[in-house]
């Protein structure tokens, strides 16, 4: 029987192995046992925590969101103006931490099952509406709602688009010049709809 107490730390074990594995095998097709050995738990246990292995996977990715999430929420807490809280979602979706092997590896792996598990289409799906949610809730305080909205639209894919190029190595440009582009595309539009907000200068990332 499982320690009284452990549950939590087991299960948080199990996915950050998870997250691992998959990292290192580049695809979901794991195995229970796989991801129990690298946690260092029998495979019974965790199916004892998880039943299967895809709700373990699900309870990689809800951690994944759950990080993100809680770095935007940071980052909005502390950046004092609309502009400088949409520059701050944009650094947030491209920080050094997002771009580990095994996170890359996961979103991929992620992005790829969406289209055969409506379970995890669905988490995705509420990963687009927040960054949608979180640029618009600022960029409403910047231009009409209307012309918000297709910018909070235009720099979500953007962000997308340029996270998976980075992601499978195929942008010449760097992560600094993916947020730039990102910049430039949210001040090009606020310029055309009659507000000059310049990105605020922050300090790179180390």
């Amino acid at each position: 029987m499982p320690k009284i107490g452990m549950e939590p730390v087991r299960r948080k074990a199990l996915v950050d192995a998870a997250l691992r594995v998959i990292g290192d095998q580049g695809t979901l097709a794991v195995t229970m046992s796989d991801i129990a050995r690298t946690a260092g738990v029998s495979a019974a246990l965790a199916h004892h925590y998880f039943g299967s292995k895809e709700q373990l996977l699900i309870a990689t990715i809800r951690s994944l969101l759950g990080q993100l999430r809680d770095d935007a929420v940071s980052a909005l807490k502390a950046a004092p103006t609309p502009r400088e809280k949409v520059s701050a979602l944009i650094r947030v979706s491209f920080r050094a931490d997002q771009f580990a092997p095994e996170t890359v590896a996961a979103w991929l792996a992620f992005y790829s099952e969406a289209q055969r598990s409506e379970d995890v289409r669905r988490l995705l799906v509420v990963y687009a509406r927040r960054l949608r949610s979180n640029l618009l809730a600022s960029l409403k305080a910047l231009c009409r709602a209307d012309d918000a909205e297709r910018i909070a639209e235009g720099a979500a894919a953007m962000i997308d688009g340029l996270y998976i190029r980075q992601s499978l190595k195929s942008a010449p440009i760097s992560i600094e010049a993916s947020i730039a582009l990102t910049e430039d595309y949210v001040n090009a539009h606020l310029r055309a709809n009659g507000e000059c907000c310049p990105s605020p200068r922050v300090k790179p990332e180390d």
